[in-house]
């Protein structure tokens, strides 16, 4: 049992050294396939994970990451980085690539070495290992998602205020998103928004500008914003109006919200005040 074992392990290694080394002589199309259209490098993402293993992934996986064509899948992952505001850090097969390293080839290596070298860690932790590899991606982009809606909901009433403030002293929507850009640096609606403006720059209307916006940051909130917006646009009611109203709506829902936070950490303190406090 142990000579098969030790021949498996073996293989393993085997089967890895030689994936390594293909990779490595084919590396040059795995960095034509990184390249950006643009030709500019791609943002640092907020994890050191990520960062650490882009080159791993350039030499390794991003060949392989090319060749699934899954096109539902690929699309699911390029709206979640949309969302997740890394359109500008990673690339679709740059991400999958990530799912492979992690997911698959960590783990493959682990296990030869496990095998080779009697570690003996159980083979779960192995599988383990590989399965929240594969997830640590999507895990990150959740992540990043959830931190973008959380900045917006606090910063949209406000955004809103302002706008309404700045159309009834005169300024167009545009002219005001320009101003609210000007004053808000660093912040995720700023950013949105100047993306907006330079969408309208390009070409296209205001109201589709917005939409996209709306489908980038994939909340209720911004969409409800984007519909008062464009209603208002094909009615040819006062925008600072609709504004007003829309930002007394926002700040009724921020305020059910923390109601809600407040009576779910209520409950939630009950747990260790059964368990800990309660017993001594």
């Amino acid at each position: 049992m142990e000579n098969i074992l030790l021949i498996l392990g073996l293989s393993l290694l085997g089967i890895s050294i030689y994936l390594i080394t293909y990779t490595l002589l084919k590396s040059q199309g795995a960095s034509d396939t990184l390249a950006w259209a643009t030709g500019e490098q791609p943002d640092e993402t907020p994890s050191p994970i990520i960062n650490f293993s882009r080159p791993l992934v350039q030499n390794f996986t991003l060949r392989y990451a090319k060749m699934i064509q899954a096109d539902d899948y690929r699309k699911s992952i390029a709206n979640k980085l949309m969302t997740a505001g890394l359109g500008r850090s990673l690339k679709v097969d740059e991400f999958i690539g990530l799912q492979i390293l992690w997911g698959v080839l960590f783990p493959t290596l682990l296990l030869a070495l496990n095998v080779a070298l009697g570690l003996g860690l159980p083979l779960f932790v192995c599988l383990l290992c590989g399965a929240l590899g594969a997830y640590y991606p999507h895990m990150f982009c959740n992540q990043e998602k959830k931190k973008r809606i959380h900045s917006a909901q606090l910063d949209l009433p406000f955004f809103i205020d302002l706008l309404a403030l700045s159309t009834e002293a005169g300024l167009d929507f545009i002219g005001a998103i320009s101003r609210i850009v000007d004053k808000a640096p660093g912040s995720v609606l700023a950013q949105e928004f100047n993306q907006v403006l330079k969408d309208v720059r390009l070409g296209s209307s205001r109201v589709e500008a917005m939409r996209k916006m709306s489908s980038r940051l994939d909340m209720s909130e911004v969409t409800s914003f984007v519909a008062v917006i464009a209603d208002a646009d094909e009615t040819g009611a006062s925008v600072s109006k609709a504004l007003k109203d829309q930002s007394i709506q926002m700040r009724l829902e921020r305020f059910v919200r923390a109601e809600k936070a407040g009576a779910t950490a209520s409950q939630v303190m009950m747990i260790p005040l059964v368990l800990f406090i309660v017993p001594a």
